[in-house]
């Protein structure tokens, strides 16, 4: 799929992070920081979706039990995908760090500082109401409640990428809910420590496919315990996803922030956003 004019947009990229964009404006090639060093040790398994085990990529090692992940595949229609891609492509795509564009609809944070700003939130935005009512048929969703949400635009022309990286949970809570559009990719959870109690020394990364319009619940130890990364390789074709974020115990009833959390409770609930 060819970038269009309106594709077209500074490099979002700093300190090490890097993308096609800069590498080409600085005229050398950067080395792919989302990919593990030759010289390490690393074991390769893939997600078995109907057994919920790691499996070795190879077929002779040993597999797994791997929890923490839920997935539903064709979450969304065709119909329903057009839709909110539209919708999206209305709005502004904000540059951000390697090669991804995004769109937030929530409140303004500084982790470092843990502060939280209301000013700009107005809710998410009209067309994931249907899609969180959705998404609290499934039993380990029932009682979810999204207060943010982040579009994020990933394209190979711009080689985009996300590294290994775990969510923030003094704001974010259990859940972390992705519903993936426009193309197949993979989800690659990672434990730089390794995992002893299986025999693996080194890096272990597991490869969880992501079919194209799927949702998936990273919860428990994917949560809070692997890494998860999108690499450069994985995407092919343009690439959408947008992830919804709950609140952690802290900002929940007997939380030391409950009345910061049902202000943003209240405001995300009118699904009346626009990007901020």
């Amino acid at each position: 799929m060819a970038l269009d004019s309106s594709d077209v947009s500074p490099c979002g990229c700093k300190g090490i992070r890097r993308c096609l964009i800069c590498e080409k404006s600085k005229g050398e090639t950067q080395p792919d920081t989302f990919k593990p060093e030759k010289k390490k040790t690393v074991h390769h398994f893939i997600y078995n979706l109907e057994q919920r085990i790691a499996e070795c990529k190879d077929g002779e090692g040993a597999s797994f039990p791997f929890p923490g992940v839920f997935l539903w595949e064709d979450f969304i229609t065709e119909e329903e995908e057009k839709e909110l891609v539209g919708h999206m492509d209305q709005d502004v795509w904000n540059p951000s760090q390697s090669g991804r564009r995004k769109q937030d609809y929530g409140p303004k944070v500084n982790f470092k500082k843990r502060k939280v700003r209301l000013a700009s939130f107005n809710g998410l935005p009209a067309l994931s109401q249907k899609l969180v009512l959705r998404m609290q048929q499934v039993p380990n969703l029932e009682d979810f409640q999204p207060v943010e949400q982040c579009n994020l635009d990933y394209h190979p022309q711009r080689g985009s990428a996300i590294d290994p990286h775990l969510d923030d949970s003094w704001l974010w809570g259990e859940r972390l809910v992705t519903l993936n559009m426009l193309s197949d990719t993979v989800l690659t959870m990672s434990l730089e420590q390794g995992l002893p109690e299986q025999g693996l020394t080194g890096e272990v990364c597991v490869a969880v496919r992501l079919p194209r319009r799927c949702l998936v619940v990273l919860y428990g130890e994917a949560r809070h315990r692997w890494k998860h990364a999108i690499h450069r390789e994985d995407i092919q074709e343009r690439r959408v996803c947008s992830t919804y974020r709950e609140l952690s115990a802290e900002f929940l009833p007997a939380g030391q922030q409950v009345k910061l959390g049902a202000e943003l409770l209240n405001i995300a609930s009118t699904f009346k956003g626009t990007p901020v």
